[in-house]
C-alpha cells in the first residue's frame, strides 16, 4: 500500500548532491543494482525515474515489475551521509502526453543529447532509514546479546 513521503525524506531525495541507486530484479529475480542521478519526486508525493535507454536492463526490469508487481527499492545517501531505502512498486510508465513532455525538456537541459526513453512512476511503500548510527541503535535495542565480546572489555 503507498505511503506518503515525510518532507525530510523528499528533501534527502531532491538534494542536490544526493546520490541515488535504484535496484530492480529481472524475471528470474536476478537483481540488477545502478547508480541513476534522474530519480525525483512528482507533486503526488510518487518517485519519478527517468530513463534514458530503451533497451536498458534497468528498463527492462521494471517492465517486469510492473506485469508482475515486483518491488523495486532505491537508495539514497546525502552528503552529510544520511542514507534511507525506500522501497515501491512501478504503477506506470510514461512514454508520450504532459508530464513526458514536461521531463523530456527538463532533461534536456540537463544532458544536451539525452533520449527520455520512459517515465517511470514508483509508488512508496516503506521507508527505511539505513544510516548506521540509526541501524546501529536499532539492532542493539532489539538484539541486546549480539555484541561481540572484545566490546565487553573496553
Amino acid at each position: 500500500m503507498a505511503i506518503k513521503l515525510e518532507k525530510e525524506i523528499i528533501d534527502l531525495v531532491t538534494g542536490d548532491n544526493a546520490v541515488k541507486v535504484l535496484a530492480t530484479t529481472d524475471k528470474d529475480g536476478v537483481p540488477h543494482v545502478v547508480f541513476k542521478g534522474s530519480i525525483n519526486i512528482d507533486s503526488d508525493g510518487n518517485l519519478v525515474y527517468l530513463e534514458l535507454l530503451e533497451s536498458s536492463r534497468t528498463n527492462s526490469n521494471l517492465v517486469n515489475s510492473i506485469w508482475f508487481k515486483k518491488k523495486v527499492a532505491v537508495s539514497v545517501r546525502s552528503e552529510d551521509g544520511r542514507s534511507v531505502q525506500i522501497k515501491g512498486t512501478p504503477v506506470r510508465c510514461l512514454i508520450t502526453g504532459p508530464v513526458f513532455e514536461y521531463y523530456y525538456k527538463l532533461i534536456s537541459q540537463r544532458i544536451e543529447d539525452a533520449d527520455l526513453a520512459a517515465v517511470w512512476v514508483i509508488e512508496p511503500e516503506e521507508v527505511r532509514d539505513e544510516t548506521y548510527k540509526v541501524r546501529k541503535a536499532e539492532e542493539e535495542k532489539n538484539h541486546p546479546l549480539l555484541l561481540h565480546l572484545d566490546r565487553l572489555a573496553k
